[in-house]
């Protein structure tokens, strides 16, 4: 797609690194900053007109709407929707699958900060996309080129 490609993991402060590698499930005290910043990111891409994917765990619905509305949806406190004044437009791709599926992954992962260990507590946390929310749920358990292909034809579409 010619867009930007942010990993959200390369943008973690060194504290929850720190906290991940030590098999320390983060809180939303740990991960709000961070996805504020990630929002900033983002807000400055969308202000210079360059489109961006960002790879983020963004599992509870507060933090997609951090994401969407940065520290403001944090200050205000709304429920369901963003506010306006720095509200990105924002397709999130929910990558749903099996939790044995997705740890037979992660087994497979080197040089990662954060252990296979702490799949469970994100699942506990995982709060999976719902209306109102601007999102789209792709099975894992299709092949990467069938994965790929629905989520361009997600963002074509518009």
């Amino acid at each position: 797609l010619g867009w930007k490609f942010y990993d959200a993991d390369d943008y973690h402060p060194l504290e929850n690194k720190k906290k991940m590698a030590e098999g320390i499930p983060l809180n939303d005290e740990d991960r709000i900053p961070w996805l504020c910043a990630l929002h900033d990111i983002l807000r400055r891409d969308d202000a210079s007109r360059q489109d961006a994917i960002l790879a983020c765990s963004a599992l509870k619905k507060m933090y997609r709407r951090v994401l969407i509305s940065g520290a403001s949806a944090i200050e205000s406190n709304h429920t369901e929707q963003p506010v306006e004044n720095s509200a990105l437009k924002i397709l999130f791709v929910h990558l749903d699958g099996p939790m044995d599926f997705i740890a037979g992954r992660l087994e497979k992962r080197r040089g990662h900060f954060m252990p296979p260990e702490l799949l469970k507590s994100q699942f506990d946390t995982l709060e999976p996309p719902s209306a109102p929310e601007n999102f789209i749920t792709v099975s894992l358990e299709k092949s990467l080129p069938e994965i790929v292909l629905e989520i361009e034809s997600a963002i074509l579409q518009g």
